[in-house]
């Protein structure tokens, strides 16, 4: 990592945060309905990513993709689009602290995939973890007498969609030009179907709006681009412990500025997931130094 760490650490930190900052742009199009939206942020983020490949003119890559990268990249790009658009609703309808949440539990849904696909033996902190996480998640459903569904969603679908991208070993900036470029067909369809049917909010004299959902193409593909290049240069439990900026800023713009209800039911769940939070990040970090420790030992004995 050498000299490097420092500005991947800045590059990875500042995704998060733009991150933690998205209920503020689609708030701004919230006029707009969420499968549009979610359309044209589909379509404008593979128009950004491959006005950026063919600028580097990087092609050679896509005669290399096998079938089953082609089918892995496929889902992800279903997965990721799940995600985005229950996101989008969910911003637009006053959820934020909901997303909050979603992103809060996404690490004890990675725990629990790992385990059940990938066959990871789970130590018992990270098994306490989940269990409290789940109190927590049990706590608001008695509360609210049905599932956080939206919570619930956003963290299986971005749990998943990282699984399916750990499979899927190739660069993240092709992988996000494969399922972006997968999903533009269909994205054109609706745009073209809701064009066709009257309802198309785009290009209907808001010149401001339409500027927005162009935008919304960058405004995905620069974090994504940005936590692509800091990840390779800082470790991945120094990622581990920044991915929880992203949803701290959203739970702040939930409470704060788009003053959405946090009672003391809320309170006492998020209070029980932060809990299960530092319980896992800290039996993370207390794993990677001593791994760290006996790496050096077996060096310092191997240089003997």
């Amino acid at each position: 990592m050498g000299d490097n760490a420092p500005r991947g650490a800045l590059a990875a930190g500042l995704a998060f945060f733009i991150w933690g900052l998205f209920p503020l742009y689609w708030k701004l199009v919230g006029t707009v309905p969420a499968l549009q939206v979610l359309a044209h942020r589909g379509l404008w983020c593979a128009v950004a990513v491959w006005l950026v490949l063919l600028a580097r003119r990087e092609f050679a890559w896509i005669g290399g993709l096998s079938a089953r990268l082609w089918m892995l990249l496929a889902l992800g790009g279903v997965l990721i689009t799940v995600n985005w658009g229950v996101y989008v609703w969910a911003v637009a309808r006053g959820h934020v602290i909901d997303t909050s949440l979603g992103y809060f539990i996404t690490p004890l849904v990675n725990v629990l995939l790992a385990i059940a696909v990938l066959r990871e033996r789970p130590t018992w902190p990270q098994w306490i973890a989940v269990g409290i996480a789940g109190g927590g998640v049990l706590l608001l459903t008695m509360r609210a007498g049905q599932l956080p569904w939206i919570a619930l969603a956003l963290a299986c679908s971005f749990g998943l969609y990282g699984l399916v991208r750990k499979l899927a070993v190739i660069d993240a900036m092709h992988g996000l030009a494969v399922e972006s470029g997968l999903m533009l067909l269909p994205a054109l369809a609706y745009l073209w179907w809701c064009a066709h049917a009257g309802e198309l909010q785009f290009l209907r004299g808001a010149g401001r709006l339409d500027m927005l959902l162009v935008m919304g193409g960058p405004v995905t593909a620069i974090p994504l681009t940005l936590f692509a290049w800091g990840t390779r240069r800082v470790s991945l439990l120094a990622i581990a412990v920044m991915q929880y900026l992203t949803p701290t800023v959203q739970l702040l713009l939930g409470v704060w500025f788009f003053h959405e209800p946090f009672g003391n039911s809320r309170q006492l769940a998020f209070v029980l997931i932060w809990v299960a939070l530092a319980l896992f990040t800290g039996e993370a970090l207390w794993r990677y130094r001593k791994t760290t420790a006996v790496t050096a030992s077996s060096g310092a004995a191997a240089g003997k």
